[in-house]
């Protein structure tokens, strides 16, 4: 079944051994948290229901100084476990952690109140009015994870509160908390899937880097599944992706579907005095935001990195605690905050900034022509990030690539640049030495039978276009005079030693000579010698 429970509460009310005790796996699996004895990382386990269903537990720490890392394990659960040691009470991470899954709109759950054998009667009774207090009306149950007494009670509340929320059919997301290496398979990336499917041989983005990436295997708790669906826990193996190259807070998506955005608009939950800097946590990211405030009950996130986001999606706000969320209004605003513009919005009129699908919009009915639809604003943004780029272009290829989005077609003719290829430039830009051209003239001094190591690709790239000098294989180069004196020596049939001694140069040199010759079309290899294809 597609739905993850995550626990919650304050630091040593048993949540780990808890889990533990119901699903039989101990999720404290890095060598400092069982030495230590508390939770760092986010840990993960299959939990059977009564009625024969297996859900996901996420398992958070409870130490204040990872309440970001809590953040991460709540994000996308569809119900909570919270946990309450029964002699202690709430501590102040209770009470945090409660206010964090209400600000994520996770409103389904279940209280424990561990370490029920080692207290009295009086004592339980208090802990449960508190408890019910604290959360109104969710079910309360006395458990011991040291006898087993309430564990089956306890799975059976779970089992009641068990029901997936509502999930929209929106395309492939999957915000990574955690990235590993395991022999014979590669880079692994886990997390729990908000949206849309993912199954073996998809191909998907990684944003906000942009890296597109292939799913080689897919599984759900350790166990192999051709696709896995929105609310699982899942595992994603992706061949020839470094492990450095991916990082929790990244998000695995459809291609095209999402776009990372240094802005979000956002109703706020709570009207609390939110500083003019936050920690924004969406997703399992967090980031530095500027807040600036919109009326009483709006917002614009200002971020130091990009996110990708969806309309609906839930944000907590903190700074040294939690000091309020919202609900995402616009991922990729434009950055003028305007009120009637996130009022329209709220009301649920089709503002459009980036751009979006033109069919999404009929879907909902609102008559657009082409297959995109944008705000001219945003046009303008997107010329003057291309300008900026372009600024910073090298000047021996004045060009920045063409965005790899799918709306790129449509867009793109309607900037004012040249494509050429995959790269865009201003009209009629052309490569230009500048500030090289001393350069030039001291390589093309050095140039001649003998291949020269060039570190600096784009100007051989270049003077090889202007016909003054051949490059050769790993970065060498020669005259071209030299090059062309060496086509000449050429027989029908010449191997490695005939032709190293007709030039005069080592045998690495010949190779690379060779080897030229046989992207050029010239040769052919033949066993352990050239052929020529043409005539000279």
């Amino acid at each position: 079944m597609p739905l993850t429970i995550g626990t919650a509460g304050h630091i040593d009310h048993g949540k780990t051994t808890l889990v533990e005790a119901l699903t039989g796996k101990n999720t404290d699996r890095l060598p400092q948290e069982q030495e230590r004895g508390i939770s760092i990382d986010l840990g993960y386990a299959p939990l059977e229901l009564p009625d024969g269903r297996r859900v996901s537990v996420v398992d958070v720490p409870g130490h204040e100084r990872f309440v970001r890392t809590m953040v991460a394990g709540a994000t996308g659960i569809d119900a909570f476990l919270l946990v309450i040691d029964a002699n202690e009470g709430a501590r102040p991470q209770t009470h945090e952690h409660v206010q964090i899954l209400r600000l994520l709109g996770v409103e389904r759950g279940v209280v424990a109140l561990t370490k029920a054998d080692l207290v009295d009667e009086e004592t339980l009774e208090l802990a449960q009015a508190e408890a019910e207090e604290l959360v109104p009306g969710a079910t309360v149950v006395a458990v011991s994870a040291r006898t087993g007494a309430g564990l089956d009670e306890l799975r059976a509340a779970i089992a009641e509160v068990a029901e997936e929320r509502v999930r929209d059919h929106a395309p492939a997301r999957l915000y990574v908390d955690r990235v590993f290496t395991l022999r014979g398979i590669g880079t692994v990336a886990t997390g729990t899937l908000w949206s849309g499917s993912v199954g073996e041989g998809d191909t998907l983005r990684a944003e906000p880097r942009g890296r597109e990436v292939r799913v080689r295997s897919v599984q759900v708790h350790d166990t192999p599944v051709e696709r896995a669906a929105a609310g699982q826990r899942v595992a994603v193996s992706l061949p020839g992706v470094e492990r450095s190259e991916l990082r929790r807070g990244d998000v695995l998506v459809a291609p095209g579907a999402y776009r990372p955005s240094y802005r979000l608009d956002i109703a706020l939950d709570e009207l609390l005095e939110i500083p003019a800097r936050v920690q924004v946590h969406h997703g399992t990211a967090t980031v530095v935001a500027r807040v600036a405030r919109v009326g009483a009950r709006w917002a614009q996130l200002r971020l130091a990195e990009p996110v990708v986001a969806a309309r609906g999606d839930r944000v907590v706000l903190r700074a040294a605690t939690t000091v309020g969320g919202g609900r995402v209004l616009d991922p990729a605003p434009p950055r003028h905050a305007s009120a009637e513009r996130m009022a329209a919005v709220e009301r649920g009129e089709a503002l459009v900034h980036a751009p979006v699908r033109a069919s999404e919009l009929r879907r909902i009915g609102v008559d657009v022509e082409g297959e995109w639809a944008y705000a001219q604003e945003w046009l303008d943004e997107l010329r003057a990030e291309l300008e900026r780029a372009l600024d910073a272009a090298d000047p021996l290829d004045p060009g920045v690539p063409v965005p790899s989005e799918p709306w790129a077609d449509e867009i793109v003719p309607r900037l004012g640049l040249e494509r050429r290829g995959a790269k865009l430039y201003r009209p009629g830009a052309t490569a230009q030495l500048g500030e090289r051209e001393q350069a030039a003239r001291e390589l093309e001094a050095q140039l001649g039978r003998e291949p020269i190591k060039v570190d600096d690709a784009a100007l051989a790239r270049f003077l090889e276009e202007q016909n003054r000098l051949v490059r050769l294989p790993d970065g060498h180069a020669v005259s071209r005079a030299a090059y062309d004196e060496a086509v000449g020596m050429l027989t029908d049939r010449i191997s490695l030693a005939e032709f190293r001694d007709l030039l005069g140069v080592g045998r690495k040199a010949a190779q690379l000579y060779l080897e030229r010759f046989d992207s050029d079309g010239i040769t052919r290899r033949v066993g352990d010698v050239r052929v020529l294809r043409r005539k000279r």
